[in-house]
């Protein structure tokens, strides 16, 4: 018997063309990877020429938006808003040292003068949570009373985290310690005199000042080691800062809110005329070869970017229909969206859209977010994984630093608010907003 056979199928293949791998290439591009990557092109391939965009039609956006480029706001436009924060506008601030002192202080209602010093003292507060000794004299030039500087310092100081508003490390250690109930003298007395000593480990000198036992300095070690020397560090990014550019804007033009896509930095790419005509008029067949293939491969380019452009500004838009009470103003929180959905709705591959929004940015009038923001997984109740967070950072904000909420209470609190989540989903989101447990928080 014969183990050769003939068989029919009939079957589909996707195989990845080199046009098709460029235009896959091109769509996950951040803008400063293409232009890059234009700026490679157009000296490889002498059948694209590059010349500078356009200026007047980005002048025309940063009138009609002054937001864009940190521009001066059209106070007309936002005049409802002057007296409350911009929907939308937390995510960004609240995350800051300068933010969470500015908080603090707006809910102690203080006199308006020590109100606006203490805001300013906020704003001249470092990364580490320290004061500058030569930012407080230079208060002193600014004609601003003695007594009014002492007050708003100690009222900076009596904020948390504790040790904030410290003009050194010493004080800061003595600012934590004050703090504690029945808190060690010793401890107290070595912090203020005698942290040079201590950290060279001279117990024995230290206790001869101060009549005590070695043994005391050594406890008062321990107490002081528990204690944090950068009180802003946790306000702190975990990674260098990144300076981005937005790949989309989205504003209100002639009043219609509309997508715009920013290639107002991307230089013109398009087809040198002097070398079509050369690839028609040359004899030379080597010529003639070599200019079509750069030619063959100009178009690929110009086709694989207008590909680019026309998902992106699709993605984009979906996510401006989807999300349109958080462009507007109308709400700080964003409503339930998936990458798969709006592939579905765009009828794309989940990929394409994946890719279409990788390393992409948008800016609006709230701020700049990476386009992946705007992708907030559901939860129970049929709100976003983000709005779930805003609610419980909201609650965590106006609860009573005495007696904060434990997680049950937030969950339960929040299950009020029509946010059904575990007790244990509502501590993964705690820890994820960089809130403490009920414990650190109470003051």
């Amino acid at each position: 018997m014969s183990l050769v056979q003939l068989k029919t199928e009939l079957r589909q293949e996707l195989k990845l063309t080199p046009q098709l791998m460029q235009s896959m290439e091109l769509l996950q591009m951040t803008s400063q990877e293409l232009l890059e990557y234009l700026s490679r092109q157009t000296e490889e391939n002498p059948l694209l020429d590059q010349s500078d965009p356009p200026e007047r039609a980005y002048e025309e956006l940063r009138r009609q938006a002054g937001w864009i480029d940190g521009g001066v706001r059209d106070r007309a436009s936002f005049a409802h808003e002057e007296a409350a924060i911009e929907a939308g506008r937390e995510d960004s601030r609240l995350e800051s040292l300068s933010a969470f002192l500015r908080d603090q202080i707006h809910r102690l209602r203080l006199p308006k003068p020590l109100n606006a010093l203490c805001e300013y003292l906020a704003e001249l507060v470092d990364e580490d949570g320290y004061l500058a000794q030569e930012d407080l004299e230079g208060l002193t030039s600014m004609k601003i009373p003695q007594a009014l500087t002492d007050q708003a310092l100690e009222t900076l100081q009596s904020l948390d985290p504790p040790g904030v508003g410290a003009r050194s490390l010493s004080e800061c250690l003595l600012l934590q310690l004050s703090r504690r109930s029945g808190a060690d003298p010793v401890a107290m007395d070595v912090a203020a005199r005698f942290l040079p000593e201590l950290g060279r480990k001279h117990y024995a000198a230290i206790a001869q000042k101060l009549g005590v036992d070695p043994e005391a300095v050594r406890a008062a070690e321990k107490i002081i080691a528990s204690l944090e020397p950068r009180p802003g560090r946790a306000f702190q990014s975990a990674e260098p800062a990144v300076y981005v550019r937005p790949d989309v804007f989205v504003a209100q033009m002639e009043g219609e809110w509309k997508v715009i896509l920013n290639e107002y930095y991307l230089p013109r790419v398009s087809v040198n005329d002097y070398y079509l005509r050369l690839l028609k008029s040359s004899d030379e067949k080597e010529t003639r070869d070599y200019l079509r293939e750069k030619l063959r491969q100009a178009k690929w380019l110009l086709s694989s970017l207008e590909r680019r452009g026309s998902t992106l500004r699709r993605c984009a838009e979906a996510v401006l229909e989807a999300q349109r009470p958080f462009f507007t103003g109308e709400t700080g929180t964003l409503a339930p969206m998936t990458l798969s959905t709006l592939a579905e709705e765009l009828a794309l591959h989940p990929s394409t859209v994946s890719r279409a929004v990788r390393g992409k940015y948008l800016q609006c009038r709230q701020g700049t977010y990476p386009l992946r923001y705007f992708f907030s997984l559901p939860v129970s109740g049929g709100v976003s994984r983000q709005a779930a967070k805003q609610t419980l950072l909201t609650l965590v904000r106006e609860e009573d630093r005495r007696r904060p909420y434990s997680d049950q209470d937030l969950c339960r609190l929040l299950a009020e608010r029509g946010v059904q989540v575990a007790r244990r989903t509502v501590t993964k989101y705690r820890l994820e907003l960089g809130l403490g447990s009920s414990a650190a928080r109470r003051k």
